[in-house]
């Protein structure tokens, strides 16, 4: 593990030396390149150099414990205990900085929100739940756009999907994909029954065309009509596109443009990023990668959390976290539950990691 350490803080390094030659200054695509690598590098080099120093103290530190004036040694055990605590903390937090790291962690997302079981009332959820994100993107900096909505009688979406895009946004979301599972009395029930109702939510990476080969062959193209809710026309020009990947039968539709030029674009980003996940689910679980963590990333089939709004509750069943500040989740603080869940992902492969080493 040093060696690696020490092999990380000569490349950070070089990079720091890279960064002040003109020539990479000038080069906007290069700088950039660097900056991000050296972003990338600085918190474990930072905590390196802390565990270097610690490490140089304890030999002056078990010194003074000899001394005869009895203060002084005190003084010197106190700092010793404090001094090995914190090297095994910065252990712990390098270790889980070493570990592999997802290709995607990086990237932007497509979410898409579909309203499941509990007809209007779940098209509502979907909504909230699409508010929710919304929020939270806000609050994290990022840019929300909206690629294809199609909204429910009642409200809310029976479908949405909506491309994030900023800093590390799939690292932060990807494991909100899943069944998310709403309790409460609905607008829409007349007898004040609480009711229970689903929306599905589904994270893709962003994908380019060129990450995966789609064959011209293998599309169909179908110009509509856009709708609202309940069908009702919007206008009467065929600007809204569906696209089909016929071998898989997959298609999305957009409409939220103007233009069909538009539209086409947004259904084919949200094809190339559905058969990219799909790719990607394919690879992990033929790999094994799926397993490590043991929290999903793209079934939707797995009920992941629920929403209690009689209780102000909600729960993650995945990692057994309950709050009583669902008003809180609700207005976009998920700074509350995603890095506990992504704390429990690492905490699961360290152990992992360190089972396998132990074999």
């Amino acid at each position: 593990m040093f060696d690696r350490l020490d092999a990380i803080e000569k490349r950070y390094e070089q990079i720091n030396k890279e960064l002040q030659d003109p020539a990479i200054v000038s080069d906007i695509k290069k700088l950039t390149e660097l900056s991000k690598e050296q972003k990338n590098l600085e918190k474990i080099v930072e905590l390196y150099r802390e565990y270097k120093k610690l490490v140089a103290a304890v030999d002056d530190l078990k010194e003074m414990k000899k001394e005869s004036d009895p203060e002084i040694a005190e003084m010197a055990a106190l700092e010793l205990d404090e001094n090995l605590s914190r090297q095994e903390a910065i252990e712990d937090e390098i270790k889980i900085l070493l570990l592999p790291k997802d290709p995607n962690d990086e990237k932007n997302v497509i979410v898409e929100i579909k309203g499941a079981a509990g007809g209007d009332e779940a098209n509502i959820f979907a909504g909230d739940l699409f508010r929710m994100y919304s929020k939270y993107a806000e609050a994290k900096g990022w840019k929300v756009e909206v690629m294809d909505a199609q909204p429910g009688a009642a409200g809310g979406y029976s479908n949405i999907s909506f491309k994030v895009s900023g800093e590390a946004v799939y690292s932060n979301l990807k494991y909100e994909s899943g069944t998310h599972r709403v309790q409460r009395i609905p607008t829409t029930e007349a007898n004040g029954r609480i009711q229970t109702s689903t929306a599905t939510v589904y994270v893709m990476p962003e994908a380019e065309e060129i990450d995966i080969k789609i064959e011209e062959k293998d599309l169909r193209i179908d110009t509509f009509c856009s709708s609202g809710p309940g069908g009702q026309g919007v206008n009467t020009t065929y600007s809204a596109v569906r696209v089909t990947h016929i071998p898989t039968g997959i298609s999305f539709a957009s409409q939220v443009y103007r233009s069909q030029h538009e539209n086409k674009a947004s259904a084919m980003k949200l094809l190339v990023s559905k058969l990219y996940a799909i790719q990607k689910e394919e690879q992990d679980a033929k790999d094994g990668s799926a397993r490590r963590g043991a929290i999903g990333t793209g079934d939707r089939a797995e009920k992941i959390r629920t929403y209690n709004y009689p209780q102000n509750r909600v729960t993650d069943h995945r990692i057994g976290l309950t709050l009583q500040r669902l008003d809180a989740v609700m207005e976009g603080k998920l700074d509350l539950i995603i890095p506990e869940i992504i704390n429990e992902v690492q905490r699961r492969k360290l152990a992992e990691e360190t089972a396998n080493d132990n074999q």
